[in-house]
């Protein structure tokens, strides 16, 4: 687990292409080649990004291989899960990681049609610190739950979850 709390890494992962690399680097490492690949883009612009992330302490080199005559470098995340904080002045670098996080999970979602497994909400309320506080404690237990869960059988399913402070003005 690695806290993610440094404005260069909250910027990093407020882009949604660096947002698509580390969560095709969770299942395991890749070469820029590989990424760009994947990605269905030119390596060098793969390549910018990456060493973004790596120069942010998200990604490093995990191996390397000979690939006729160069050496190919493997990149892995530096930690399964990352958990944000930021403080006031980092809060535009966090909004941009949470969106860009939201973003991936829409794209991922199947089409709901007769899935009775995806479900989702947006459901807005007045709340006492307490009860924020409660709920806070209650949607990170149920993140650790889902995480707990994963194994290595069965479908792959996402969980994406928000609570926040609502900007007035939005």
């Amino acid at each position: 687990m690695l806290v993610v709390r440094a404005p260069e890494q909250l910027k990093a992962l407020g882009d949604d292409l660096r947002s698509k690399i580390v969560i095709l680097l969770r299942d395991g490492a890749h070469s820029t080649t590989e990424l760009a690949a994947k990605l269905g883009l030119p390596k060098g612009t793969v390549g910018h990004h990456v060493k973004v992330l790596e120069r942010a302490g998200l990604i490093h080199v995990v191996r390397t291989r000979q690939v006729r005559a160069m050496t190919e470098k493997l990149y892995g995340r530096t930690a399964r899960l990352f958990l944000f904080e930021g403080t006031d002045a980092d809060a535009e670098d966090v909004w941009n990681v949470a969106a860009a996080s939201l973003r991936r999970a829409s794209e991922e979602m199947l089409p709901i049609g007769d899935d009775a497994q995806t479900t989702f909400g947006l459901v807005r309320a007045r709340l006492s610190e307490a009860d924020a506080r409660r709920l806070v404690r209650r949607v990170q237990k149920l993140v650790d739950d889902f995480r707990a869960a994963d194994g290595d059988e069965g479908e792959e399913y996402g969980f994406a979850a928000a609570f926040y402070r609502r900007r007035l003005d939005a």
